[in-house]
């Protein structure tokens, strides 16, 4: 009877963190998002691999985790990957082939596909891997870039202030729907994780993709000179944009409503967060400006939907009209 509980029982999650930079420990990565100074007792370790405890606590759930270091793939196991829910690899940047050193980690994550996909760095390197070879890497193998020391820090004046650093790693997993995850009572309205997931919206590398790549629109109507048609091109290009985006942001908008209004249990919750996603992921592709007014926009309609009351939001304003 007891080996048979003990054969059902669902593996506590970890995080796999591995560092292919030879001068950079994963122990390090794992006190800064500890926030400790030292590194704890593993609860387990086998050789080269240890398991770190760590319970992410927030407003809407507790969960315990398990930090596991995998310096290389030679020593993954099925334990490891049965309970993989995120994965976080360390590159160095100063070098050229900095990337080329996590090629053997790929085949491991598109089999196992875990929730959360991170690159660290401690920053790119207009002498190693730049940040446009960090970003298509991304987006090739559908990972975030965090650099831990980024030397463009966010905009103060961003009415949707930026997380960066190991600060945006641990939002990233705060923002992971755990197995072991158990809910807590009285927080099953979404507008607070609505708002982190949009704060968040400028780690998702498909927003840095080139102008061209992101620019996919069909060009519409009879072809005249290149200055007129380039004119007309754009305004027409920008009014399907909004129609689009306005039409799909209010039937995203009510999914939502629908989603919050129900039970906080972790179906629910997973649906959410998927939703969440999706919703960040469609205003990832506007410009700068552009994403802080659709932001406010998803904002104001989203807490009228749940039934909020509009004082209690008039100060949500860039100074354009939504």
């Amino acid at each position: 009877m007891s080996s048979t509980e003990e054969e059902s029982e669902i593996p506590i999650p970890c995080v796999l963190i591995t560092s292919c930079d030879g001068g950079f420990k994963e122990e390090e990565l794992i006190k800064q998002i500890l926030s400790s100074k030292a590194i704890p007792e593993p609860i387990k370790r086998e050789e080269t691999v240890a398991w770190y405890p760590w319970t992410i606590n927030n407003k809407y759930y507790t969960a315990d985790v398990r930090l596991c270091v995998v310096p290389s793939t030679f020593q993954m196991s099925s334990e490891i990957a049965q309970s993989m829910q995120a994965f976080i690899a360390y590159f160095d940047s100063t070098v050229k082939d900095g990337l080329e050193k996590l090629h053997p980690w790929i085949p491991v994550v598109e089999d196992l596909a875990p929730e959360v996909l991170i690159l660290v760095c401690d920053r790119v390197c207009e002498n190693g891997v730049t940040r446009h070879e960090a970003q298509q890497w991304c987006l090739s193998h559908g990972f975030e870039l965090v650099e831990l020391n980024p030397q463009e820090l966010p905009d103060e004046d961003d009415d949707f202030p930026e997380s960066t650093g190991v600060k945006r790693i641990v939002q990233a997993l705060n923002a992971n729907v755990w197995t072991s995850v158990e809910m807590k009572d009285g927080h099953n309205q979404g507008f607070g994780l609505m708002s982190s997931l949009v704060a968040a919206r400028h780690n998702n590398p498909r927003s840095c993709q080139d102008p061209q790549q992101s620019s996919s629109l069909p060009i519409e109507g009879s072809r005249v000179s290149e200055e007129t048609n380039h004119t007309e091109t754009s305004a027409n290009t920008e009014t399907q944009g909004d129609t689009v985006v306005d039409e799909m942001t209010d039937l995203d908008i009510r999914e939502l409503a629908n989603l919050t209004a129900g039970d906080a249990d972790v179906d629910n919750f997973e649906r959410l967060f998927t939703k969440l996603k999706e919703m960040k992921d469609k205003a990832s592709s506007l410009p700068h400006e552009e994403r802080k007014v659709h932001a406010e926009k998803v904002a104001k309609a989203f807490w009228t939907a749940i039934g909020g009351d509009d004082d209690e939001i008039d100060g949500l304003s860039s100074g354009e009209e939504s």
